[in-house]
């Protein structure tokens, strides 16, 4: 299992940002993913989709789910692959000058494979984990503009 954690500071208060990276909406303009939800909260399950979907989801696409749901303050989200899961957990806090700080990890943690294959693979998935926590809090700004389009 490899995690990596960063953080950005957001101009903006952290109810705005909750609502632009904590609630998935049917479709994200900033990652071209529509998201099929069933339920809402702690709990709820998701299918992520590359790109516009119309109609239901194909078969095998990546499942997932909400395992942490704090409103305002934490989501943790959990998403299947066939080789592999991925965690990403959101922390939103309010900062001295009103705006709010970003904290974002990332686990992965692959399925099957042997010891020896994982240790391998080990030093890649720390490079791809650290750079998919810099690119998702690189898009944080878009995701607040899409909220306003």
């Amino acid at each position: 299992m490899t995690s990596s954690t960063g953080a950005r500071e957001v101009p903006r208060p952290r109810s705005e940002v909750w609502r632009a990276v904590a609630v998935l909406r049917p479709y994200c303009a900033t990652c071209d993913v529509t998201y099929v939800v069933s339920g809402s909260g702690r709990g709820a399950t998701f299918v992520a989709v590359s790109g516009r979907l119309d109609g239901p989801p194909p078969d095998g696409a990546p499942r997932g789910e909400i395992v942490e749901w704090a409103p305002g303050r934490a989501v943790t989200t959990r998403l299947e692959l066939t080789p592999e899961t991925w965690t990403t957990r959101v922390e939103l806090a309010d900062t001295a000058d009103g705006g709010t700080r970003v904290t974002m990890t990332v686990t992965h943690e692959p399925r099957g494979g042997g010891r020896l294959a994982r240790r391998v693979l080990n030093r890649a998935a720390r490079r791809m984990v650290q750079r998919t926590v810099e690119s998702e809090l690189d898009k944080v700004p878009a995701h607040l503009a899409d909220l306003r389009s």
